[in-house]
């Protein structure tokens, strides 16, 4: 396992290991045992996995930890597969998130790659359903909107947005990005559930 630096600081438990295939971008100011309403973004991928934490309170949300999860040049995908579940089981339990956010599947052209995508999706939600953990899903377009106002937005109006609303200078991998913007999305979505039911 290798925790790698982010903006210049350590935020692991241990330093990094050559050939680690787990990587942590750290960020923000909320102690990683201040997990009250924390949400778990997810962006899986066979390959990479995108995750953030992002954590609400009163209404302002604070960057808890982003990073990826890399499986390598690993043939074997059921090692993969894997690595994915073991990787979200150990961030669970590391942050102890509330709820979990993750973008719908996108359908692709190749079957084989469509398939692949959703075992991988499917080991990440498995480490979530173990730990007991509501998930949520929204498209592509749903999440855009949420942080940029338009469904069509570009990645990298997506990813500025992110940073605005989380106040954190960090760069991201694209998938921690993606990540964290679901979980931005479903902590607007959240809170306008909660406003809509007082009234």
């Amino acid at each position: 396992m290798q925790l790698c630096p982010g903006a210049g600081v350590w935020g692991g438990l241990m330093p990094p290991a050559a050939g680690g295939l787990f990587t942590i971008f750290p960020g923000g100011t909320v102690p990683a045992t201040d997990t009250d309403g924390v949400v778990l973004g997810l962006d899986p991928g066979s390959r990479v996995t995108g995750y953030g934490f992002v954590r609400e309170v009163s209404g302002v949300l604070s960057l808890v930890a982003a990073g990826v999860v890399r499986t390598g040049s690993e043939s074997d995908f059921p090692r993969r597969l894997g690595i994915i579940y073991g990787a979200v089981a150990d961030l669970i339990g590391r942050y102890a998130p509330v709820e979990v956010s993750v973008e719908n599947v996108f359908v692709s052209k190749n079957p084989g790659t469509a398939l692949k995508l959703g075992q991988a999706r499917g080991a990440a939600l498995a480490a979530c359903a173990v730990a007991g953990l509501p998930v949520f899903s929204y498209e592509p377009t749903i999440i855009k909107k949420s942080l940029v106002g338009t469904g069509r937005a570009e990645k990298s109006q997506v990813a500025f947005m992110v940073g605005r609303v989380l106040a954190c200078r960090e760069t991201f991998a694209v998938d921690a990005t993606d990540a964290l913007a679901a979980a931005v999305c479903h902590c607007n979505q959240r809170r306008l559930t909660r406003l809509c039911g007082a009234r």
